[in-house]
């Protein structure tokens, strides 16, 4: 039995990060694909740990040649996950968190029918634009884009297999291994 597929996407800004890595502390067992950016990094990100960061013709040639299993553009840059390893460890019997945008989500679910997408909603819209305001790494017009791009993913929720609303990191993580276990039983 390959090994479960299990999405975390959200608005910028959720906190998906956050339980990502209490949801890795809790079963360091889990792997957790890197994804590919246009975007620079921030101050702390290392290459091939936080993201592989590419210019835009790097990015497109992986596009182009059929390396990602999912990407999207999304508040000016590209993303994307390198589906080679996502498989080779599925493959492996090790289960594997995606942490993406709505739009990769989507994807997800029609190249990977048997992935369990979760969606990680904010405890209110005000709380969600504290803590994109309070990380103070994007510029004024970014942190606009973000938000407006948020209040659009927010209406996707329903089309996510659970939904959970991170008022509490610790309660998101023991919920989201809850679904790692789930999806892992024949």
């Amino acid at each position: 039995m390959t090994a479960p597929l299990i999405v975390v996407s959200g608005p910028s800004g959720v906190g998906k990060s956050t339980v990502v890595a209490e949801t890795l502390r809790l079963n360091p067992d889990i792997w957790l694909s890197v994804s590919a950016t246009t975007r620079p990094p921030r101050p702390g990100e290392v290459e091939g740990e936080d993201y592989y960061f590419r210019d835009s013709q790097q990015f497109a040639s992986m596009r182009d040649a059929g390396e990602l299993l999912e990407w999207a553009h999304f508040a000016g840059n590209s993303y994307g996950t390198p589906g080679g390893p996502v498989a080779e460890h599925r493959a492996a019997g090790h289960p594997v968190l995606l942490e993406i945008e709505v739009q990769g989500a989507r994807q997800v679910r029609q190249a990977v029918p048997d992935a369990t997408l979760v969606f990680l909603a904010p405890p209110s819209e005000a709380t969600l634009r504290e803590r994109l305001t309070g990380r103070g790494t994007e510029d004024p017009a970014a942190l606009e884009r973000r938000l407006l791009a948020a209040q659009e993913e927010l209406q996707a929720a329903g089309e996510f297999d659970h939904v959970l609303v991170n008022a509490d990191v610790q309660q998101c993580a023991r919920a989201l291994l809850d679904y790692v276990s789930l999806a892992s039983q024949p």
